[in-house]
């Protein structure tokens, strides 16, 4: 008897050991973790004199699955990105994936309407279609489409503008930009 009771002593002991040895390797990585992640007495440095100040406003460009391309895609981006740069407004855009066509674009572009765009870009015939479909439905947002005019067909929108597609693109799509800008806030 007397020996089960020194073995199984000797078994606690190791079990205690075990244990001691957790402890203390998880006092190390706590005492390294604070010493790495706690930070310091240091003041925090004052944020990036680089970074823009956006204006709470959103200009977003409904695509082709293919995104921002050459082309057509790439001059709308640009023209967006230059009046991001004037009016200090934020832009992004969003590609209709899948079949390229008015039905399945049309929750692309309900999301971007509840994401609150104030001033949505369509490039692409499914995207431009609609675009041209759903503007009348939206007094509050502006729209912009790249393409032809339509001549009157746009359900008589006053929130639609067309440009069409040439070389001076990017320049008409900042102008346009500015302009939607410029109406949302009178």
């Amino acid at each position: 008897m007397r020996r089960l009771l020194d073995g199984s002593a000797g078994l606690l002991r190791g079990r205690r050991g075990t244990w001691a040895g957790a402890g203390a390797v998880l006092v190390v990585c706590a005492v390294v973790s604070a010493w790495l992640f706690g930070g310091g007495d240091e003041a925090a440095s004052p944020p990036d004199a680089r970074a823009r100040q956006y204006r709470d406003f959103d200009a977003c460009l409904l695509t082709g699955e293919d995104g921002i391309v050459a082309g057509t895609p790439a001059a709308v981006w640009q023209g967006m990105q230059r009046a991001s740069g004037d009016k200090r407004i934020r832009v992004t855009h969003v590609p209709v994936m899948g079949e390229q066509s008015a039905v399945n674009a049309l929750p692309h572009l309900n999301g971007l309407i509840q994401r609150d765009c104030e001033v949505v870009l369509a490039t692409g015939p499914a995207q431009t279609e609609t675009v041209r479909k759903a503007a009348s439905g939206h007094p509050r947002v502006r729209f912009v489409v790249v393409g032809p005019a339509t001549g009157g067909r746009d359900g008589g929108a006053g929130n639609l503008t067309v440009v069409a597609p040439g070389d001076g693109l990017a320049d008409e799509v900042a102008e346009a930009v500015r302009r939607a800008v410029k109406s949302v806030q009178q």
